[in-house]
């Protein structure tokens, strides 16, 4: 019965060159091979031999696997037998994950009555996209503001205790849980592959994520850092229902294929082992400042300290006005890109330099990023700033009197010029031009009570918001003061 699973993996051996007759005994496979060509366990190690629950020894009979992590949702049956396992997953959907104890009578006694830390998270499975995790899931969280990559659904979960999510770390959240209990935790993706695929005409194929599960024992200052146990699984997330319709399509073309066809791929089943992996390199387990937590009455995180709830996630920080340079790296543009909200082009310009980028010409940019975002972003490439809709100087008028005064006495050339000091306004209000006068002044503007224009025949002209309308551009204008009637406050005229 076990050589009868082996079979289908001959087509497999043949393609690779390790066996030339499948028509060779068992006993002839095994000559063939030789000691050293392939094997057993790296034959037990392949993910269809991982699905079935089997008594086969493990490959390392001194490691201790205390715990199994079962994903209530079925494997693709268009895998291949070399392949690693794929499940599909609906956008939003719960999923069960059952927590099991898996260790043998003796093992682990330190465990009996403890509780263990398990850390969810959703990962790209693809290293490329791994290289750059943080620029991926910040542009995410640009484009889906106070949304979460992974939701624990806490009503449906059962034995789960103090979950908690840190609002900062979209992809992670951790619980505590008693392994002599019944636990199974209910989780939600809520981000779409396609989400983090370069943006093409539609119908692009989706990146691949991974589900992991770390899992952690108390040291001895209570503090939950001792590594136990990790494993993970690779999933694909589609829109609601889509996972359902991927799964039949793959069905339907798995039954189209020949016997011979279908023994190169493993069967589907109804649901999938997380297989043991290396803990998350990049995770840091410190317990020194304690994450938010749930409510165990709502379906979603409600932040239990600071700003708590789903709707109160901390706001990104406002993007920065630089200037890119042309000495960037690859890893500074990026960073630029997400500083002046151009995230979602970060893919297309990973490996692009300061100085790549800013050799792009207008029509290079357009063609890429689209006509709106496209000259946004040559914009911001060049450092153009917005003009203003109106420019003018003004010179106060003491100064200007003194420095006449000074060239009548003869005093020297460079003396003659005068200070003129730019305004510049974008609302075109006689409000705004007060605070803008009041900050040349520094004072505050309840000092200034009116401003006036001088008009014909010397007149004055009280400044309203059609008169600054009609202002020419780059206009210069000498600024006269007089006491107001009440004691803290002037008039300015504009001569």
């Amino acid at each position: 019965m076990a050589w009868a699973l082996k079979l289908p993996l001959a087509d497999e051996v043949i393609e690779s060159g390790l066996v030339q007759d499948f028509d060779a005994s068992l006993s002839g496979i095994g000559q063939e091979l030789g000691a050293g060509a392939y094997s057993m366990s790296d034959v037990l190690a392949l993910p269809i031999f991982k699905q079935e629950e089997s008594s086969l020894p493990p490959e390392n009979e001194n490691k201790i696997l205390p715990f199994q992590y079962v994903l209530c949702a079925a494997t693709s049956p268009a895998v291949k037998l070399h392949d690693e396992t794929l499940t599909y997953l609906n956008q939003g959907q719960s999923y069960e994950i059952r927590m099991l104890d898996n260790r043998k009578m003796g093992e682990l006694p330190e465990l009996n009555g403890k509780l263990v830390k398990s850390i969810f998270r959703v990962v790209f499975h693809d290293r490329r996209l791994q290289y750059t995790e943080h620029q991926q899931l910040e542009g995410w969280r640009w484009n889906r503001p106070g949304d979460r990559i992974l939701d624990i659904d806490i009503p449906m979960s059962v034995g789960i205790i103090d979950p908690r999510a840190n609002p900062t770390q979209l992809n992670t959240v951790e619980f505590l849980w008693d392994p002599s209990k019944r636990t199974s935790v209910f989780i939600q993706v809520h981000c779409i592959s396609t989400e983090f695929t370069m943006r093409k005409h539609g119908g692009e194929k989706g990146v691949p994520f991974r589900v992991q599960i770390d899992t952690f024992k108390e040291n001895e200052n209570g503090e939950y850092t001792e590594h136990l146990h990790s494993a993970s699984c690779q999933i694909k997330v589609f829109k609601p229902k889509g996972a359902d319709r991927k799964q039949k399509t793959d069905r339907e073309k798995m039954e189209k294929r020949t016997p011979h066809e279908k023994e190169k791929y493993q069967p589907s089943y109804e649901t999938t082992i997380l297989t043991e992996c290396s803990p998350w390199p990049e995770i840091t387990y410190v317990n020194n400042v304690p994450s938010p937590g749930f409510s165990s009455s709502h379906s979603s995180f409600s932040i239990s300290e600071g700003n708590g709830s789903p709707n109160h996630q901390p706001e990104p920080p406002a993007p920065i006005a630089d200037n890119l340079l042309p000495t960037s790296t690859p890893q500074e543009a990026q960073q630029w890109l997400h500083r002046n909200r151009f995230s979602t082009f970060s893919r297309l310009f990973t490996n692009f330099s300061g100085a790549d980028l800013l050799k792009l010409t207008r029509e290079d940019v357009i063609q890429i990023c689209g006509p709106a975002d496209g000259i946004r972003l040559f914009n911001a490439l060049k450092g153009r700033m917005v003009r203003p809709r109106l420019t003018i100087y003004v010179c106060q008028e003491s100064q200007q009197l003194r420095d006449e005064q000074k060239h009548e006495d003869g005093d020297a050339a460079n003396s003659t010029f005068f200070v003129y000091h730019a305004i510049y306004l974008e609302e075109l209000t006689a409000v705004e031009l007060t605070e803008k006068i009041a900050q040349l002044f520094s004072i505050s503007s309840q000092q200034i009570s009116q401003i006036y224009k001088q008009g014909p025949t010397g007149i004055h002209v009280l400044i309203s918001d059609e008169m600054i309308q009609n202002f020419q551009d780059e206009s210069c204008f000498i600024l006269d003061t007089m006491k107001a009637e009440t004691n803290d406050s002037y008039h300015i005229i504009l001569k």
